[in-house]
């Protein structure tokens, strides 16, 4: 059936525009939709079903674009390096990401060659050290009428020897954890050595008006994030080193592995802390209580040092993410992706904060200039 277009049509095909235009009947085709409110429902309910659709292809990409970001995490921390030896060394960038590369694979070999027994045979005992620590607890709490269930204890108990909760879920990925730190690694030695190159590739697949805008928004997230990870390997170091020192001074079983834990859950601030605390501290008083005592001091010092002094001087200053939001960030991402999501989540909040900070300002810059 033929008919005339309406002024509500806004055909789009150019022979049906030059039919409109000379008063000619034309044929609609059955799809069209002629009712401009029906039209524009449709156009919000094809929007909605594209962010659902997005949505769910995020999660179901979560742990190979948690592997990516890792690598972005890792690169960023090869880069922070290279360039504080661009500081002291005129070399070109190529050569001081080798050196940082080759520093850190000695490190590696280092304390494999001259801790890695020791460390491991520590860590076979402490299962059966926290676990009569547990055992005592619990008496200690039945004796002085507290009703504790002995099963969830041990079960706490048991999680927190390998690491509590998310903590002991593999690290996912493609085939193990091995394979996808290996990833991430290979990932961020590629984007370490030539970001520019990436950092165009993906401004290349935006419109051309979001270019330079993507490149200020990059470039801000890579220097928090550079902040933000160099305050945390500095924490790491400092509460890894403190710790184990320290209990060894002291004669505390176990020191090296305790001061290893520290340092490594050093990188999960709000969650690594008490977990490493937890686990010195029942240690310590499977020694005794002035050696108990002792490790609760060491705690408390250590994390007063990190806390008060490192995080506000390095990266507090730069990112100043709010600790409940950090927090709540780690717990869901940990229970949804495992230690991956936990270890990435305070990246992943500081770059968000860092992209609606950017946007905000857009805004506001387009409303001066508009007023």
């Amino acid at each position: 059936m033929k008919q005339t277009i309406t002024p509500h049509a806004e055909p789009h095909d150019p022979a049906t525009q030059k039919a409109a235009m000379a008063g000619e009947p034309v044929q609609q085709s059955p799809s069209e939709i002629q009712d401009p409110r029906l039209r524009h429902e449709v156009r919000k309910a094809a929007i909605w079903i594209g962010m659902t659709l997005l949505a769910a292809l995020i999660v179901f990409f979560a742990q190979p674009l948690l592997v990516i970001l890792g690598g972005v995490v890792f690169a960023t921390m090869v880069d922070g390096g290279a360039r504080l030896l661009g500081r002291v060394l005129p070399l070109g960038r190529g050569t001081r990401v080798g050196i940082v590369l080759v520093l850190t694979l000695i490190f590696l070999i280092w304390a494999i060659a001259y801790t890695g027994s020791q460390i491991a045979t520590q860590a076979a005992e402490m299962p059966a050290v926290i676990q009569l620590q547990a055992n005592r607890a619990v008496a200690w709490a039945s004796a002085h009428g507290i009703d504790v269930g002995t099963a969830d204890i041990k079960s706490l108990a048991q999680q927190m020897v390998t690491g509590v909760g998310p903590v002991t879920r593999a690290l996912g990925g493609l085939i193990g954890g091995l394979t996808t730190l290996l990833m991430i690694v290979v990932l961020g030695v590629y984007l370490a050595l030539e970001p520019r190159l990436y950092e165009r590739g993906v401004a290349w697949m935006l419109p051309v008006e979001g270019r330079e805008r993507f490149h200020e928004t990059a470039s801000r997230m890579g220097f928090a994030l550079r902040r933000l990870l160099a305050g945390r390997l500095t924490g790491m170091a400092v509460e890894g080193v403190a710790t184990g020192v320290a209990l060894s001074i002291y004669g505390v079983p176990m020191a090296a592995l305790l001061g290893l834990l520290t340092g490594l859950l050093a990188f999960l601030p709000n969650i690594g802390a008490p977990i490493s605390g937890v686990l010195m501290i029942l240690v310590g008083f499977s020694g005794g209580t002035d050696m108990g005592l002792f490790c609760i001091g060491v705690y408390i010092a250590v994390q007063s040092i990190d806390g008060y002094l490192i995080v506000p001087m390095v990266a507090k200053k730069t990112v100043d993410l709010a600790p409940a939001l950090v927090l709540g960030a780690q717990l869901v991402f940990g229970v949804m992706f495992g230690i991956l999501g936990l270890a990435l989540a305070d990246p992943i909040v500081a770059m968000v904060k860092i992209a609606l900070e950017r946007r905000a300002e857009l805004n506001t810059e387009r409303v001066r200039a508009e007023s």
